[in-house]
């Protein structure tokens, strides 16, 4: 398990460091409709942080927390727990937008740092909506070329309590081929 030390860091957040301990992740490739099966089903309302890659890599990252890791989160971060996610603010919008960009950041930096090639994410937007609605943007932007997704399904550790991570990964068809082929898995 790798640690990490994490603080908030917008000014409006009062800082607290927590330890949080992120397992290594399940990467598994699945169909449309059994990654959303997987993740709790299509009705199920979840918060999605998606950001675009850029770079040698084109694709769609997305990363999906429920309310418990949301209200986990918010606690850590703002001292502040919600019932329901149209009681997010703006700053604790900000906040879990801030959280899943770190989240994708992390895990593109370790792809770019293991395959050796360049991605950049855009900066990431947070929708609020029923899983199979969120899922529906990298599938829209990529369905035309396959029907399958990543899913990286992780837990990070906050203090002793654990928060599961759901990212998935959307590359264009080009962008996986060059990705699979630089970490060796095909030619």
């Amino acid at each position: 398990m790798r640690c990490v030390k994490l603080a908030a860091s917008a000014q409006a957040m009062r800082p607290q460091r927590c330890r949080a301990c992120w397992e290594l992740p399940e990467v598994q490739i699945l169909e449309f409709n059994a990654a959303v099966e997987k993740l709790g089903g299509f009705e199920t309302i979840a918060a999605g942080i998606i950001s675009d890659l850029r770079g040698e890599i084109n694709g769609l990252m997305l990363a999906l927390f429920q309310l418990d890791a949301i209200n986990l989160l918010l606690g850590r971060t703002l001292g502040k727990q919600i019932k329901d996610y149209s009681e997010l603010t703006e700053i604790e919008n900000s906040a879990v937008i801030e959280i899943g960009n770190i989240l994708i950041s992390s895990f593109i930096n370790a792809l770019s740092g293991l395959s050796g090639v360049r991605i950049t994410p855009s900066v990431p937007q947070l929708s609020i909506d029923m899983q199979g609605a969120i899922i529906t943007v990298p599938m829209a932007a990529y369905g035309n070329q396959s029907d399958y997704i990543m899913l990286i399904g992780g837990s990070f550790l906050v203090e002793g309590k654990e928060v599961p991570c759901r990212l998935l990964l959307a590359p264009d068809v080009r962008s996986l081929n060059y990705l699979l082929n630089k970490l060796g898995i095909c030619e």
